[in-house]
C-alpha cells in the first residue's frame, strides 16, 4: 500500500512562494523513514534539512507545486471563489491525482477539517483513504518527509530572489526588522516577488498613494 503525505511551507512571508510537497513511500518501506532519522522540518537545522533531502530523494516519490504570490493574491482577495486555504485544499488534490496513493494524510490548515476534508474529495478522480488533521507533519512521517522537502524547496526560490535583488531580505516574514526594511525600500521595485494582499504591503502601498495625491 502506498502512503502519501502532505505539507506545505512558506505559508506565512510577504515574500516569495508557498511551496506544497506530496511525499510518498511503499508501507512496506515506511520504516526506513525513521532509520534515517526523519522530523517535521521545523525540528532541523537549515544544513540538516539538505542532508534529509537528499536521502529522501532515493527513498520515496514526491511532488512539488510552487504557488507563486500573485496565485496567492488572487486566492485572498476571493477571486474565483477560493481563499488560502482552499487554495492549499485544491493542490493538495492535485498532487493526490498525480500520485495515485491508497492513503493520503495531509496537514491541515483549516479549523474546520470536516470541510476541508470534503473539499479535497470533492476533488479526487480515484478514492483513496484520507487522514486530514492538524500538525500532521509531527504526528506522521511521510508528512514531515514532505515538510522537509517543501521546506528545501521554498529556501531555494528564496535563494533565487535573494540573487536577484542582491540585498539581504530576512526571512520574509512581516515581523523581522530585515525583511521590514527591505519592503519600505523595495515595495514598488520588485512587486512580482511579494504578496500584494498582505497587510504590511498594502500600508506601504497606501501610504506611497497618499504621498503621491499630497504631491500631485
Amino acid at each position: 500500500m502506498n502512503i502519501l503525505g502532505i505539507d506545505e511551507a512558506g505559508r506565512g512571508p510577504c515574500i516569495g512562494p508557498m511551496v506544497i510537497c506530496a511525499a510518498m513511500i511503499d508501507e512496506k518501506k515506511a520504516d526506513h523513514l525513521s532509520e534515517i532519522g526523519v522530523k517535521d522540518s521545523k525540528l532541523l537545522t537549515p544544513s540538516q534539512r539538505q542532508m534529509m533531502f537528499v536521502k529522501l530523494s532515493k527513498l520515496i516519490r514526491y511532488e512539488i507545486i510552487v504557488v507563486s504570490p500573485e496565485e496567492i493574491d488572487k486566492a485572498v482577495y476571493g477571486t474565483g471563489g477560493l481563499n488560502l486555504n482552499w487554495l492549499e485544499a485544491t493542490k493538495s488534490a492535485e498532487l493526490i491525482n498525480m500520485l495515485k496513493p491508497d492513503k493520503a494524510i495531509i496537514d491541515c490548515p483549516s479549523p474546520n477539517i470536516g470541510a476541508y476534508t470534503s473539499f479535497i474529495e470533492e476533488r479526487l478522480k480515484e478514492k483513496p483513504e484520507l487522514v486530514v488533521e492538524h500538525k500532521a507533519d509531527a504526528n506522521h512521517l511521510i508528512a514531515a518527509a514532505a515538510s522537509v522537502i517543501a521546506k528545501v524547496t521554498r529556501d531555494r526560490e528564496v535563494e533565487k530572489i535573494q540573487e536577484k535583488v542582491k540585498e539581504p531580505i530576512g526571512s520574509g516574514y512581516p515581523a523581522d526588522p530585515v525583511t521590514k526594511k527591505f519592503l519600505m525600500k523595495n515595495f514598488d521595485k520588485y512587486p512580482e516577488i511579494f504578496r500584494h494582499s498582505w497587510a504590511c504591503y498594502k500600508t506601504l502601498k497606501e501610504m506611497k498613494y497618499q504621498k503621491d495625491l499630497e504631491e500631485f
